[in-house]
């Protein structure tokens, strides 16, 4: 049994959660005093509760950030962390290399150009199009003894049932690794981590570390890129002493004994993690290499970005109603590491009870607390009324420096790895922050049509990112009744919410619209950054990102955001600045 690792960090991050609780609390349950009838009371008290909630994402992150810091410069890292020497032992070793109409050439390379001496390469190929199989077929044909395609009937169960299908019929040897369509690995990959696996019988996997390819032709990619390889940096490493450290679908060696132990990839979208909590509570850990280094895609296009983004949310949301209740009750997984997988896993789903919390934050709390106000404005000796909403003076009992502190802390959290890591480039990090706002602040309507979706239909779709055959536009059904081409097709739409339909895409622009003119009329600048933001996703889903409109419209959500944050920094001196949201910082 691969003994837990520390608990230090989580202690840490529940303690200064209990601590933020206890000082804030007071101030904050005082807000119950204006409610006045039920539903006023439940919209204060959804608004006190998720604070609470947001202030523990934000220790959550804080503490991940100043642990994988410390964790880098001081800590001693335990000899999990490190890559054995050269094993004397060369067993047989298989690289499975799935492929669903997005076959890459370069990535299959670099499976075939391995500097370990015993090992085969498997081209599972589940493309339906003729001319990814032609080219599967033709690479393997100058391979002979060392490539083989495997192809199978059907696509059930997606990437799990290939992987599954070709260990159960043609892969066999002791450990087998799994390389995505998209995936570059360095050639000595398989030397370094099957010295892992020889040297530690309770490692049931070794997962490599990340980065984006450097060579990535997409200007979207070069954009934004950069946030994987500081991602993973910082927080991946060190939870290989104080947390779980997680199977992440490909760039990792595995023990075929315990697939087999487990009976194989789970049947569900997020296979990789039902794989890696099946084996902790059979004994096993997995181990994180930093020091090795694959290279993978990052999406070509908003659009891929937005599919990759759907199958992420349906599929996370499939592993907590299947797996959740089992990982609570598992014996042999430590309460550290549940919260570690917990933690990043909620992270989607809960873009929901943040998209209700904008409901009552900017809809219902203006509706119940709101009362009529002019702001004037003097322009060249020209005085300008505008009509606005304001919130009841009495909800300025919870400010103060100490809130607006913790509020600043709670907001710049999720970003702060990016912050930290981009600091001595300030002009690159603000043009990633920007891109990155435009693109991942902007998916809270998208996110919770997919989560909606999973929790009415209960199936979750393995959406393949770049699949070229990928249920773009998929034709309606058209030839029965009204009523039954109505039910066919809203049933499509619930089983995979495609971000390519016209639903979605009109969701997403309602969403932006509604908001927004919320927040004209509250005159919450950064809330109109964010609504805008709603509006161009949808829009730069059929647009090229290398369009000069689309690389300058893109900043502006974010120049609006920053704009009353530094707007709501006022009140630190007194002045109750008008203009920022009491929701948004969450």
């Amino acid at each position: 049994m691969a003994a837990p690792p520390s608990a230090i960090m989580y202690l840490t991050i529940f303690t200064a959660w209990f601590s933020a609780i206890l000082w804030f609390q007071p101030r904050l349950l005082m807000l119950l005093d204006m409610a006045y009838n039920i539903p006023s009371s439940i919209a204060l008290w959804t608004f006190i509760l998720f604070i609470d909630f947001a202030w523990l994402y934000g220790m959550y992150n804080l503490g991940v950030v100043a642990f994988a810091g410390f964790y880098k410069i001081f800590a001693k890292k335990s000899t999990v962390a490190t890559v054995a020497a050269a094993a004397t032992a060369q067993p047989e070793v298989s690289i499975l290399y799935t492929t669903c109409n997005d076959f890459v050439e370069e990535s299959v390379l670099s499976c075939v150009q391995q500097d370990y001496p015993n090992y085969k390469v498997y081209l599972l190929d589940d493309s339906s199009l003729p001319e990814f199989k032609d080219k599967v077929d033709a690479f393997a044909a100058r391979y002979p003894g060392l490539v083989q395609v495997v192809r199978r009937p059907d696509r059930k169960a997606f990437k799990a049932g290939n992987l599954n299908h070709g260990l159960a019929n043609v892969a066999t040897e002791p450990y087998f690794a799994i390389a995505d369509a998209d995936e570059i690995l360095p050639s000595d990959f398989l030397t370094k981590t099957v010295a892992v696996l020889e040297s530690d019988p309770t490692c049931g996997f070794v997962q490599a570390n990340h980065r984006a390819n450097p060579n990535a032709g997409s200007s979207l990619a070069q954009s934004v890129g950069v946030g994987i390889d500081i991602h993973w940096k910082w927080y991946q490493p060190l939870r290989n002493d104080y947390g779980f450290v997680m199977f992440l679908g490909h760039g990792a060696l595995l023990r075929r004994d315990v697939w087999e132990k487990i009976g194989g990839f789970p049947d569900i979208v997020s296979e990789d993690l039902g794989f890696a909590i099946h084996a902790r509570e059979l004994g096993y850990r997995g181990r994180f290499l930093e020091d090795v280094i694959c290279y993978e895609d990052f999406p070509d296009s908003v659009r891929t970005f937005r599919i990759r983004h759907m199958k992420w949310t349906r599929g996370t949301s499939e592993f907590l109603s299947k797996k959740a209740g089992w990982l609570w009750r598992a014996k042999n997984i430590s309460w550290t590491e549940k919260l570690d997988i917990f933690f990043p896993t909620l992270n989607l789903p809960l873009t929901l009870v943040y998209f209700l919390f904008m409901i009552n934050a900017n809809l219902a709390m203006p509706y119940f607390f709101g009362f009529a106000q002019d702001v004037t404005f003097v322009l060249g000796g020209s005085e300008f009324r505008l009509p606005m909403i304001a919130l009841d003076p009495r909800f300025q009992v919870i400010y103060g420096w100490d809130f607006f502190l913790i509020t600043m802390l709670t907001f710049f959290a999720p970003v702060l790895s990016f912050i930290v890591a981009l600091a001595g480039q300030p002009l690159k990090l603000f043009r990633f922050l920007g891109h990155s706002t435009a693109l991942y602040a902007a998916l809270t309507p998208l996110s919770s049509i997919g989560v909606l979706a999973y929790m009415i239909s209960g199936k979750a779709i393995f959406l393949v990112t770049g699949d070229q055959a990928n249920a773009a536009n998929e034709p309606l059904q058209k030839d029965g009744g009204l009523l039954q081409n109505m039910r066919a097709n809203w049933q499509h739409f619930l089983t995979k919410s495609h971000p390519d339909t016209r639903l979605v895409q009109g969701f997403e622009i309602a969403t932006g619209l509604l908001f927004g003119i919320a927040s004209l009329v509250l005159f919450q600048i950064s809330f109109m950054g964010l609504c805008l933001a709603f509006l161009l996703l949808p829009l730069l889903h059929h647009m090229k990102w290398e369009s000069r409109f689309v690389r300058a419209v893109v900043f502006v959500p974010f120049v609006l955001i920053m704009l009353g944050v530094l707007l709501s920094s006022f009140s630190v001196f007194g002045m109750k600045a008008v203009f920022f949201g009491y929701g948004f910082h969450f």
